[in-house]
């Protein structure tokens, strides 16, 4: 959550959601971004919370 929405919303703010966040760049061959852009159609899920999934999936 970004600052001016913690200003705004207080409430929504907690202990477990204050974490630090970096970007990430991921370059992708055509044929990996049209999986990725299938897949994302077919489950109706966006890009980064499929990408974040996956990662979470990691040992």
């Amino acid at each position: 959550m970004n600052k001016t929405a913690a200003l705004k919303f207080p409430s929504l703010t907690t202990s477990s959601q204050k974490r630090a966040l970096k970007r990430i760049t991921v370059n992708l061959a055509s044929d990996e971004a049209q999986n990725l852009e299938k897949y994302c159609e077919q489950t109706g899920k966006l890009p980064i919370d499929v990408i974040r999934e996956l990662i979470q999936a990691l040992p």
